[in-house]
């Protein structure tokens, strides 16, 4: 839950320019893919069901993979800032 629970500081970090992992094409392409799951238009229709549910879930999958594995990457690099803060108080 920690990884989902950072999507949202990882967005705004992006967004402000504070977290260089990620940038904000990166960020579009995955805010893309959230506009094609909900979106009725698809490319493969889906009243060809397997073939129809089976793009939406692809982008899904896709989605969820690339979005935790980001926000994992966020999760350490606060972690080193909270850590460099502390090591930092330490020395004083």
């Amino acid at each position: 839950m920690t990884r989902v629970r950072a999507i949202p500081r990882m967005v705004g970090a992006v967004m402000r320019g504070q977290y260089a992992g990620m940038g904000k094409s990166n960020l579009a392409l995955l805010g893309l893919g959230v506009v094609y799951i909900l979106s009725p238009i698809d490319v493969v229709p889906d009243f060809l069901v397997l073939i129809g549910v089976a793009d939406d879930f692809g982008v899904f999958l896709w989605l969820a993979a690339s979005l935790l594995g980001e926000s994992g990457r966020y999760v350490q690099h606060e972690r080193s800032i909270i850590q460099g803060r502390a090591e930092g108080l330490e020395e004083a």
